[in-house]
């Protein structure tokens, strides 16, 4: 007679598996038992601060001490007057008055007044008498002032090393201005130059310098100086 009984539902054979599982129980239960510890609340300590404790710190107390007030200056020694007596004479000094009678004379030493000599400068072109260059003495004013400006002309022609502008490489026109005074001894003075050189300045001053001395300039018939002004133009060949 065959068994109905399914072979799967057998429990008979995991029970070894099943008796592992408890006892492994049973013994963690155990040992968790013996091992169960209690503590008494009071007698934890979790570590809390007084600070009222730290804060109660003694201050010692200093005793201060005040010295004492200096001893008081000792009195001043009285003032010794001595009286001497008035024996010696005193000579007493007359001042003699310095008011004078009408009558009387005063003399009075000369005083020597020293002439002041300004160093007056009067235009060429407005002067009263102009300055006479050698051989303009005739005529008048206006034909010795245009016979000086021709003699200065041609002086400085004749003079004047044009061919200076072509050895500094110049070409073209060039102009010079030159500025001088005749002073009152009837010298030439204080010569300034302007040209597109400085070689072409020297050379202005140097032909200036060579005037000859003239008659000065007169103003209310003193001598002046008279400042002049010169142009000096001349065309370089290229």
């Amino acid at each position: 007679m065959e068994s109905k009984k399914n072979p799967k539902a057998d429990v008979s054979r995991n029970g070894s598996v099943y008796f592992a599982v408890g006892l492994a129980l049973m013994l963690f239960l155990t040992y968790s038992t013996l091992n169960w510890k209690t503590y008494d609340k009071s007698d934890i300590d979790i570590g809390k601060l007084n600070l009222d404790d730290d804060l109660e710190e003694d201050i010692p107390i200093i005793e201060q001490v005040i010295p004492p007030p200096p001893p008081p200056p000792p009195p001043a020694a009285p003032e010794v007057i001595e009286v001497v007596e008035d024996e010696e004479e005193v000579e007493e000094t007359v001042i003699e008055s310095t008011e004078t009678d009408q009558d009387e004379e005063i003399e009075v030493e000369e005083i020597e007044i020293e002439e002041v000599v300004e160093d007056v400068e009067v235009p060429f072109a407005v002067i009263e008498n102009v300055p006479v260059f050698p051989g303009c003495e005739r005529g008048s004013n206006a034909d010795k002032r245009k016979c000086m400006s021709d003699k200065i002309a041609k002086f400085v022609q004749r003079k004047f090393n044009t061919d200076l502008a072509g050895d500094l490489g110049l070409s073209g026109r060039q102009r010079i201005s030159v500025i001088f005074k005749i002073d009152k001894s009837g010298n030439v003075t204080g010569v300034r130059s302007r040209a597109p050189h400085p070689r072409l300045e020297k050379e202005a001053a140097r032909v200036i310098n060579m005037l000859p001395k003239m008659k000065p300039g007169r103003q209310r018939g003193k001598p002046v100086t008279v400042p002049y002004s010169l142009p000096i133009t001349f065309q370089v060949q290229d």
